[in-house]
């Protein structure tokens, strides 16, 4: 099995939010790798890394990074892969990372989901796959409807709740 999308984080304190993008990825069955690189303490292994990802199959990087929050920018600067940066809550609440990687130049884009936004970064992968293939789109569709039962049972159990004013 090759991985399609590779999760870039800068050290593994980052594992526990990112951890929801592998476990999304595992339940769409989309196989992927987890790597800890940093744009500041290792920048030749993340060059050699963006350098040599579409040779390895990869068709998605989702790099995490918090505070500066460079990894994202430095590995779209180096691919013409897709880069989707997952800011992380950290000294400013996230706000720092989320405007280091949204604020990308001209021509070097990394989409970016919000802070600590991992399982959107993982669906958001999937759904740029599946436009070339229709069994990841099925997978896709079917984890939507799933989402619209969810709310649609919770809003049932809402109507069982009684309170003495309540009106439906």
């Amino acid at each position: 099995m090759k991985p399609l999308v590779s999760i870039i984080m800068g050290s593994t304190s980052d594992l526990p939010v990112m951890e929801k993008a592998c476990q999304q990825l595992d339940q769409l069955q989309v196989p992927f790798e987890v790597n800890a690189l940093s744009a500041h303490r290792t920048p030749q292994a993340v060059e050699q890394f963006a350098a040599g990802a579409k040779e390895r199959g990869i068709r998605v990087i989702i790099a995490a990074a918090g505070m500066a929050a460079a990894l994202p920018g430095v590995i779209a600067a180096q691919t013409t892969l897709p880069v989707i940066g997952v800011p992380i809550k950290g000294m400013l609440d996230g706000l720092d990372a989320l405007l280091s990687i949204v604020q990308m130049p001209p021509g070097i884009p990394v989409a970016t989901v919000g802070v600590n936004g991992a399982q959107n970064a993982a669906i958001l992968a999937c759904q740029m796959i599946a436009l070339s293939d229709s069994e990841l789109a099925q997978r896709l569709a079917e984890h939507k409807e799933g989402l619209k039962q969810k709310i649609e049972k919770a809003n049932k159990d809402l109507a069982e709740v009684k309170y003495e004013y309540k009106t439906n």
